[in-house]
């Protein structure tokens, strides 16, 4: 039986004719993409071009709800905020309204009769479903009101499950949870392997933080990634250093059951670089799932 998972997420409001525009030079990704039938995955960068903030932006009647990371949606709402200027649009918190729901893999896409299409949307009851946005090997999330998530979710034939299954499926696929794997103010979206995750518009003109992210792509800049690793051990904290022959490697991020992400130095990613330790464990680096050895 497919399974849902009931997500800690922020969510914000955003309405007003001028809503696209208003986005289109803020955010990493095409906004003028949100349709019904089309969720985005963007980043919110400093000036800098470091990141602060990504979010998947769906479209529900007049407004946008924005799905955010839990405990910084007010700050990616004050920060929203300071732009608006006489901009036609209104944001506001909606947290309290709105439940996010993850239903994995294929089987959700599946129960939710969706593509295998990321970012493809439609509307499920008095919200809206979509294929991940990221990866469709994710499979499906839906916004939905909090009174009727559940009854609505259990009436397409899910079961509601715990995060367990969700968070190794996204460690597995190599996708970072937001500031539990990428530190804010200080992480390169490329880094971060955002622009294999449908989060970047290399066409769309400019946005806050658009210098750095073309620069460090067009001039090969990237020196390190977040990857998937398997932990041969316990799992050290987030933030513990990866050495390699006593010299710094990289650092280990948000782990589960012997499966992490860690940020790699890209020589160290190279199957005969030694080995890698995050304190006393052994350190392995793997193939994102889906993807060939």
């Amino acid at each position: 039986m497919a399974e849902f998972t009931f997500l800690e997420r922020d969510v914000l409001r955003l309405t007003g004719e001028d809503r696209a525009a208003f986005l289109q030079g803020l955010v990493s990704n095409d906004m003028r993409k949100v349709a019904p039938e089309r969720a985005v995955f963007a980043a919110f960068l400093t000036p800098q071009g470091k990141y602060l903030h990504d979010f998947h932006v769906v479209a529900l009647g007049d407004a946008w709800l924005i799905d955010c990371e839990a405990g910084r949606g007010a700050d990616l709402l004050r920060r929203l905020r300071l732009y608006k200027l006489r901009s036609k649009v209104e944001l506001a918190e909606a947290t309290a309204d709105w439940a996010v729901a993850a239903i994995p893999g294929e089987a959700g896409r599946a129960a939710l009769a969706l593509p295998d299409e990321p970012g493809a949307a439609g509307p499920l009851a008095d919200g809206v479903a979509h294929v991940d946005a990221r990866l469709a090997a994710l499979g499906a999330r839906a916004l939905l009101p909090k009174a009727t998530a559940k009854t609505t979710l259990e009436g397409l034939g899910l079961a509601e499950a715990g995060p367990e299954a969700w968070d190794r499926l996204r460690l597995s696929l190599g996708v970072p949870d937001g500031s539990r794997d990428l530190v804010p103010e200080k992480t390169v979206l490329l880094e971060a392997n955002y622009d294999s995750l449908n989060a970047i518009s290399w066409d769309k003109g400019c946005y806050m933080g658009q210098e750095l992210t073309a620069r460090t792509r067009y001039r090969g800049l990237v020196k390190k990634r977040l990857a998937p690793v398997v932990l041969d051990g316990p799992a050290p904290e987030p933030g513990t250093p990866i050495l390699r022959d006593g010299r710094e490697a990289g650092e280990l991020r948000s782990s589960r059951d012997g499966i992490g992400l860690a940020l790699l130095r890209l020589e160290a990613l190279e199957g005969d670089s030694g080995q890698l330790l995050a304190g006393d464990t052994p350190v392995r680096p793997a193939t994102p799932a889906g993807k060939a050895a």
